[in-house]
């Protein structure tokens, strides 16, 4: 068996080691995403950055292989790459909450994609070349062409293997930060047993104090990573299937709240002295009453984004005949919702685990109301809801005279790039019976939550100060004062988006460089 794993030790490290290379680049946009939005400009930084790592590491490698062939440097690569992906895990869980304010969402990814995967994606870029140099002297007369083949065929099929290991096994069962330790940890171990033969002797007793200093040293970074507790505050952190899912205690409008983060936005809230689920936290999920100047009485409604479930609770409450079905990506939240939230099984409320547009493709049913908030921030908008496909989808879903209403984060900024504008173009490509409403105020040029309602059908609403009088509900009664007129954005310098066409990291890095300024 020893002569077995002798003879395929190279084949084996070089397996192990390109499925770690995948299992980091998979990881990484998931390390960045809370801190920078999981957006273009982080997934284009990682791949660039790991690209730009392997591509000098095969240099490099290809070098010191031929300058110094032997496998005591190929394994103490190895060993040495473990070392740097559990210590760079364990500065970016430190510098990564201190840096996010310092970088914008367009710069931030590259510069700490820089700062935390380059050196561990070198190391192990050095490792393809030097492992081709030392199987062509281990077999002559196999040639050069055929050991290279066979090298980066087992690395490949590592890196298909890490790749998908990494999506449908590690990710949905374990946290990111013990994934990664769990990589340099196994590249540690891998480096150490090849390095085992070579240890020997009173030559290699600085070799020895070295590993052990490298295995002390990654030890006690992956302790501090491992045994961090989080704050007296949070009652629940983890990593979700699509972002870290984190819920805490505190204070709102000096009322004691418990709160939902989605990365690294609060998606979610729920006031703790009070029992009534239609008494909401924050103002935009107010406008889930808009259906009663708009809608009255839905029999079946369809709230696309669960979040804490704070619409379909106010629901459930306020409509004793509705039946809400929930679309929600992530599979935890409900579960959460139940354990933390007040959410609670109900006959007439079916959550469903799925994308809310995939759900929309293929369901039967015509809702009478639609709600959806699947933006968490400006850090995090699904392109394929910002679509006038995506639109028309949940159109055809409407009942006649149905009811659309969508909350869109966004500054009202009349000149382009504008994300609001584009999007309000866009929807009323769909619904020209629409309507738009600032959460704070139509006057405020600072990122706000932008509510569009859109109706299914012809019948036009008077949004009137007197028309809108008889209602108790004070939020109905302003909406007068936060209607949008649309023509004050200057909407035909504005693109209208597509699924083609919808470049929104663009749009939102904008925003945000506008917002940042004031």
């Amino acid at each position: 068996m020893r002569a077995l794993l002798k003879k395929h030790s190279l084949r084996i490290a070089v397996f192990i080691t390109g499925g770690a290379v995948l299992v980091i680049e998979v990881l990484a946009t998931r390390i960045l995403a809370p801190h920078f939005g999981n957006t273009i400009f982080t997934v284009s930084s990682v791949l660039g950055v790991v690209l730009a790592a392997l591509s000098t590491g095969y240099y490099a490698g290809g070098k010191l292989a031929d300058r110094s062939p032997s496998e005591r440097y190929f394994f103490g690569l190895i060993a040495l790459s473990g070392g740097a992906v559990v210590l760079f895990q364990n500065i970016g869980s430190s510098a990564l909450p201190a840096l996010q304010g310092a970088f914008s969402v367009v710069e931030g990814p590259l510069a700490l994609s820089l700062l935390l995967f380059f050196a561990p994606a070198f190391l192990l870029g050095m490792l393809s070349p030097y492992a081709v140099k030392l199987s062509a002297m281990r077999s002559p007369a196999e040639g050069i062409g055929s050991a290279a083949g066979t090298i980066f065929f087992w690395s490949t099929l590592g890196s298909i293997a890490g790749s998908l290991l990494a999506g449908f096994v590690l990710i949905p069962r374990f946290g990111t930060a013990r994934i990664m330790l769990g990589t340099g940890v196994l590249l540690l171990l891998l480096g150490l047993a090849g390095l085992a033969p070579f240890l020997n002797g009173p030559r290699n007793r600085s070799a020895r104090f070295f590993l052990l200093l490298l295995l002390t040293a990654s030890a006690l970074a992956a302790a501090l990573t491992l045994l961090a507790r989080p704050g007296a505050n949070i009652l629940y952190r983890a990593d979700g299937v699509y972002e870290r899912i984190t819920i805490y205690d505190g204070v709102f409008s000096g009322r004691p709240a418990r709160f939902l983060a989605q990365d690294r936005t609060a998606s979610g809230a729920m006031f703790l002295d009070t029992d009534d689920p239609r008494d909401l936290v924050y103002d935009y999920t107010r406008y889930y009453t808009l259906y009663k100047v708009f809608a009255p009485h839905p029999k079946r409604a369809l709230v696309i984004g669960g979040g804490a479930y704070s619409i379909p609770k106010a629901l459930l409450a306020e409509l004793p005949e509705v039946t809400v079905e929930v679309a929600e990506i992530e599979p935890g939240l409900f579960g959460l919702a139940k354990q933390f939230f007040r959410a609670a099984e109900n006959p007439r409320l079916y959550p469903l685990t799925e994308d809310g547009r995939r759900f929309l493709a293929h369901s039967p049913i015509r809702y009478n109301l639609m709600v959806s908030d699947v933006y968490y921030s400006l850090y995090s908008v699904p392109i394929h809801f910002t679509t006038r496909e995506f639109f028309a989808l949940a159109r055809q879903r409407l009942a006649d005279g149905g009811l659309f209403i969508a909350n869109v984060i966004g500054d009202l900024a009349a000149e382009p790039p504008s994300l609001i504008a584009s999007e309000v173009k866009t929807f009323r490509s769909v619904f020209p019976n629409s309507y738009f409403f600032a959460a704070d105020s139509p006057e405020q040029r600072a990122a706000q939550n932008i509510i569009f309602v859109g109706v299914n059908g012809t019948r036009a609403f008077d949004i009137s100060t007197s028309s809108l009088a008889a209602f108790s509900d004070p939020l109905l009664r302003s909406i007068p004062a936060r209607r949008i007129a649309p023509e004050t954005l200057n909407l035909d310098v504005h693109p209208v988006l597509t699924d083609d066409f919808a470049p929104v990291e663009y749009l939102t890095a904008a925003t945000l460089r506008r917002n940042s300024v004031r």
